[in-house]
């Protein structure tokens, strides 16, 4: 039986834990190759030995996302071993302080911009023109609810939300014209250890696991995927159009 992504080479940032780990795993049972991208070392390989476990196959790049030269050095690679990219999740993030803004430090926003936002920015520059090697490149946005709503003492993580948000449909409009997908989607609260971190008063039991999103994010990823600029709630099960405020 063919895989849905068999012969697809998927890039995901974030891939050591939580939802990058499973979203990665998922996309390795429907076939494609994975490339995870991760800080932490021992995840990685801890993701490799699930994923082999399945039947597939990953490239393990342990990398700081904040290191724009380092993106770069792997957008070369990927061009030299596989001359194209199929698949881009950029779920990588960092939650930031749980403060009010005049207590926030300047060098602690940006440290959350640098991964949220600007590391982001660079994987588009750097694996835009892969993307487009391939017959139907997909890119997907872990974004969150706190983009738009403002969450109060979240700010700097909420502000580097809706500045992905703004990116990523941009970027949307701009490949529109082209076989090139690019969506964002939002998990909602999900069993991970940034939500423990935020909310340490929650019973984790009542949320749904990385696993359970993972499933959802896997057919944004497909080539049979043919809308663009959207957002997927994960909560209420709805892709959803961007609108202007009334």
């Amino acid at each position: 039986m063919t895989k849905p992504l068999a012969n697809r080479i998927a890039l995901v940032t974030g891939a050591s834990r939580g939802i990058g780990f499973a979203t990665a795993r998922a996309l390795a049972k429907a076939g494609a190759h994975i490339v995870a991208v991760a800080r932490t070392q021992g995840g990685l390989e801890e993701l490799d030995d699930e994923i082999r476990k399945d039947g597939g196959s990953a490239t393990l790049v342990p990398l700081n996302l904040t290191d724009s030269d380092g993106i770069a050095r792997l957008g070369a690679g990927l061009h030299e071993r596989y001359g194209k990219l199929d698949i881009l999740v950029g779920n990588a993030g960092v939650l930031g302080p749980s403060s009010p803004i005049g207590h926030i430090e300047l060098k602690t926003f940006n440290d959350v911009m640098a991964v949220n936002v600007s590391a982001n920015f660079q994987l588009i520059r750097c694996m835009e023109p892969l993307l487009k090697q391939s017959d139907a490149g997909r890119a997907v946005f872990i974004t969150s609810g706190a983009a738009n709503k403002a969450t109060a003492y979240v700010s700097p993580y909420a502000a580097s939300k809706a500045a992905l948000e703004t990116l990523a449909r941009a970027w949307a409009q701009e490949t529109a014209n082209t076989p090139l997908r690019v969506n964002l989607f939002n998990p909602g609260p999900v069993r991970t250890r940034m939500r423990a971190t935020l909310m340490p008063g929650e019973d984790p039991a009542t949320l749904d696991t990385p696993e359970q999103v993972a499933e959802f994010i896997v057919p944004l990823c497909a080539p049979d995927w043919t809308e663009t600029g959207k957002f997927y709630d994960y909560k209420s099960r709805t892709l959803m159009s961007f609108r202007a405020p009334a």
